[in-house]
């Protein structure tokens, strides 16, 4: 896939495309797993970071390499991201799960 991007000269474009649309899927994901499992669901952002991280040291294609490493960033970042929407639902800017306060 990586030659026939670097051919017709679209591998900048292909991967500023992922990375956007990997950083906007990000942003819904934060405030679901907040939603449903509160701050506790951080860890799994910082799990699947370490792992994306590993695929992108052990893929070999530049594009997948490079999409993995953004992968593994906007995970990382989202750790952070999770703490934040904790502070955005206490301010009331986002609503707070009741049913998970029963628990």
């Amino acid at each position: 896939m990586t030659e026939f991007l670097e051919e017709y000269r679209l591998l900048g474009l292909a991967i500023g495309l992922c990375t956007f649309l990997i950083i906007g899927v990000f942003h819904p994901i934060v405030i679901k797993c907040h939603y449903y499992f509160g701050v506790g669901c951080r860890w799994w952002f910082i799990i699947a970071g370490i792992l994306a991280c590993v695929l992108s040291v052990i893929v070999t294609d530049l594009f997948l390499s490079v999409i993995f490493g953004v992968l593994a960033f906007s995970c990382f970042w989202s750790f952070r991201e999770i703490n934040e929407q904790e502070v955005r639902v206490a301010r009331g800017w986002f609503p707070a799960n009741p049913e998970r306060k029963k628990k």
